[in-house]
């Protein structure tokens, strides 16, 4: 069995040294370890430095291209380079390399296709209280929309079976660590988690600036991921509050119409007849959206199992010639 341990970089020169001393390089059950830095468009010696440390593998992506294509373009290559299970970790050496062995046994042992290791958020020193409040909420909203009991959704210190590689097609621009939960865990795939450590904050993060842009980009992808994989709820029960706001406005007018005296009723309600129109419309509309959603979604589960025979077909030919040269 072979373990590829991949590295998304962006100008880690300095932090690189430490993360790959602190890999492990035999673990019960793994036949061979393999280290991968993928360089995202790094202007410092990151590929350099990864050399002089003896990596196994560096893809150089030429431009910065964000945390997601670099970790997707990272399991295609452990995928085309023969690997079984793939670990992610970060190259500002945010977590503990020491873990590894327990991030990948219940993958080993055949329990879990996805592993994520779970931070104690609660306790965790460097995260302010309203960072810990957000985490909190967001790793909630993720286990509702992704069916799974993640503890640290945002987490992206993971271990993934070869058929989760094959299967996970990532679409966000902003972040990984999100959409392969709710990928994984609407393909019925077993997700579970292991607790972790983390080393002192190295530097600020760099997908983010402020509590508040991070808010804002997580809160986006949560919505779009939800509009993705479950088109039909989110509509649904958009077209339920319009439909609530006219049912309340039609019962009002009635109301006014037939139990009052009021005379000039029709004349005086005709903005809340024109409201009530609008609500009831966008009702309609937005079941006939989730209609269209689940249809679309049909047909990208489609593509993407297309998609996944084919990455399966490759990797079998991959794995065939090693044999033969071998």
């Amino acid at each position: 069995m072979k373990l590829i341990i991949q590295i998304p970089c962006f100008n880690e020169e300095n932090t690189l040294p430490q993360v790959i001393r602190d890999l492990p390089t035999s673990i019960p059950g793994i036949d061979k370890i393999e280290y991968l830095v993928i360089d995202d468009g790094s202007a410092d010696r990151t590929s350099e430095v990864a050399e002089e440390l003896g990596v196994h593998h560096i893809l150089k992506l030429g431009s910065n291209r964000g945390l997601a294509y670099a970790f997707s373009s990272g399991l295609n290559y452990a995928l085309e380079h023969g690997a079984d299970i793939v670990v992610n970790t970060d190259g500002d050496n945010q977590y503990l390399g020491f873990d590894i062995p327990k991030l990948v046994k219940p993958i080993i042992e055949g329990k879990s296709d996805l592993i994520v290791g779970s931070r104690n958020i609660k306790g965790h020193q460097e995260f302010s209280l309203t960072k810990k409040i957000f985490q909190l909420l967001g790793s909630w909203t993720l286990r509702k929309i992704s069916k799974t009991e993640v503890k640290d959704a945002p987490s992206g210190f993971r271990a993934f079976s070869r058929e989760v590689c094959l299967r996970l097609f990532i679409y966000s621009k902003f972040s990984y660590t999100m959409e392969t939960l709710i990928q994984a865990g609407n393909s019925n795939l077993r997700v579970d988690s292991v607790e972790i450590g983390v080393n002192p904050k190295t530097r600020e993060s760099r997908l983010f600036g402020n509590i508040f842009e991070h808010i804002y980009k997580s809160g986006f992808t949560i919505v779009s991921m939800f509009l993705l994989y479950r088109p039909g709820m989110f509509f649904f029960w958009a077209g339920n509050f319009f439909n609530l706001i006219a049912l309340v406005l039609g019962a009002r007018y009635f109301y006014l119409i037939f139990m009052t005296e009021n005379v000039d009723a029709e004349r005086t309600y005709i903005p809340s007849l024109i409201l009530l129109s609008i609500t009831a419309f966008w009702g309609v509309l937005s079941y006939l959206l989730g209609v269209l959603g689940e249809i679309m979604k049909s047909m990208r589960k489609l593509n993407e199992e297309i998609n996944y025979n084919q990455r399966k077909f490759l990797t079998k030919k991959y794995d065939n010639t090693s044999n033969t040269t071998k």
